[in-house]
């Protein structure tokens, strides 16, 4: 294990108490503790009782959040004829059909959000080896393969993110700036806590969920508690 700076040893004591929180109140914690020289990310990682190696109990879905995620998101978009104009029209970064393909089979990863058409889907399967490491393949459960590409477009460009349960069980979601104010802060994870219980998995059995934190990029967590959770 690291060492843990005095910076961060200072922040824990001084301002961390020894308790669990509501989620309200620990969204004013976390705005004092960043305190880092550049714009840190909100975080929340969140266990949940769920065992992902079962297909009834994996978790991938999106959530809009509503003060978005303070950062620009380049999209890209692989389509066909009118649907690469409507793509352009509608914002997006880069656009193109086989002549994209190719681009990205060399190399080519200047993007955050791969959209696609359904029509496409073959000719991109190529890519998964490229595509998928780096959490870009296109899916229908992430909201990047889709015949509404205006919709998609403008969704992920106002801070539509994309999230799933890890092989652990665990939720890792970024959900806004510490730039952010307490309210916005508060209202993104709270439309992340909705889209969590939404989404559940039907073969979830027991306690769903089990811990909750948040930290920003260069804090310590802060434990919120989740007794009352569903």
């Amino acid at each position: 294990m690291g060492k843990i700076s005095r910076r961060l040893k200072a922040l824990n004591s001084q301002i961390v108490k020894d308790q669990t929180y509501k989620l309200s109140e620990a969204i004013h914690v976390l705005k004092n503790l960043a305190n880092a020289k550049f714009p840190e990310t909100a975080e929340a990682h969140i266990v949940l009782g769920l065992e992902p190696k079962y297909a009834d109990q994996q978790l991938r879905a999106t959530v809009l959040l509503p003060n978005g995620t303070g950062k620009f998101t380049k999209v890209a978009v692989i389509a066909r004829g009118e649907k690469v104009t409507e793509a352009l029209n509608s914002g997006a970064d880069i656009a193109g059909s086989e002549e994209l393909i190719e681009e990205i089979a060399k190399g080519r990863l200047d993007f955050d959000k791969l959209i696609a058409t359904p029509d496409v889907m073959p000719l991109i399967a190529k890519l998964g080896r490229v595509l998928g490491p780096r959490g870009l393949m296109p899916s229908p459960k992430a909201g990047t393969v889709t015949s509404n590409l205006t919709q998609a477009i403008e969704e992920f460009k106002a801070g539509k993110v994309e999230y799933r349960v890890d092989k652990t069980g665990i939720v890792h979601i970024p959900f806004g700036k510490m730039v952010f104010t307490a309210d916005q802060l508060l209202e993104n994870i709270e439309a992340v806590e909705t889209s969590i219980n939404k989404n559940k998995p039907s073969g979830a059995k027991g306690k769903y969920w089990k811990n909750f934190y948040l930290c920003s990029t260069m804090s310590p967590s802060i434990q919120i508690e989740v007794s009352n959770y569903k």
